[in-house]
């Protein structure tokens, strides 16, 4: 059964809170609030609001809405929703790939356009990486073609504030995929990632 908050901000998931974060009882809920806006694994009866989401970014990939039930069922421990008023605003898709326990592999970071700077992929981040699904992991690993500055500068943006190193490499060419409008995927690699960065840097504000 998941846990839900839905009396009190804690401050360690509160992406408005000044203080000094630090490890809690929070750091295991599996849904936290920040104002009105709950970060939560998702169920699979998200999906097509997940698919709507996605669709609604004009920017990633829309994959069909079965992909997204399947995500919300086997890999809820590893993706976050961001919801509102009964509304999924926000969704974050990771999962560990098989044989790379340190490793986490964030496929899509969606978020409505009427959320667009408010730093709701960061707090999805933030959220994803004090999971206890993320205990052992050490690097975060995604793809971001050529043309997608804002997801470049999220992903940056998280490797300075852990400390950590952001290496990019080609990982699927452009003529890896069928027609001729997609561009290359270029992965970013980002660690070591440690819990002292994540916590007591206040990492990704």
């Amino acid at each position: 059964m998941i846990e839900e908050q839905t009396s009190q901000t804690d401050p360690i998931h509160d992406r408005n809170y000044s203080g000094k974060s630090g490890p809690s009882r929070g750091e295991q809920r599996l849904s936290v609030l920040s104002g009105q806006i709950r970060f939560r694994q998702p169920r699979e009866e998200d999906g097509p609001g997940i698919w709507q989401l996605v669709r609604s970014t004009g920017v990633l990939d829309l994959n069909s809405a079965y992909s997204y039930m399947m995500l919300c069922k086997y890999f809820s421990g590893t993706c976050v929703a961001a919801e509102h008023d009964n509304e999924i605003i926000g969704f974050l898709s990771a999962f560990k790939p098989p044989g790379r326990p340190d490793e986490i592999f964030v496929w899509q970071v969606g978020v409505a356009p009427s959320q667009h700077r408010k730093g709701m992929g960061s707090t999805m981040l933030q959220v994803l990486l004090k999971r206890k699904e993320c205990a052992g992991v050490r690097f975060l690993v995604t793809t971001i073609t050529p043309s997608n500055i804002p997801s470049q500068s999220l992903f940056r943006k998280l490797a300075r504030n852990v400390g950590a190193r952001c290496e990019v490499e080609e990982c699927f060419p452009a003529d890896l995929f069928p027609g001729s409008n997609h561009e290359a995927e270029l992965m970013y690699r980002i660690g070591p990632i440690t819990s002292a960065s994540i916590y007591e840097r206040e990492a990704i504000r």
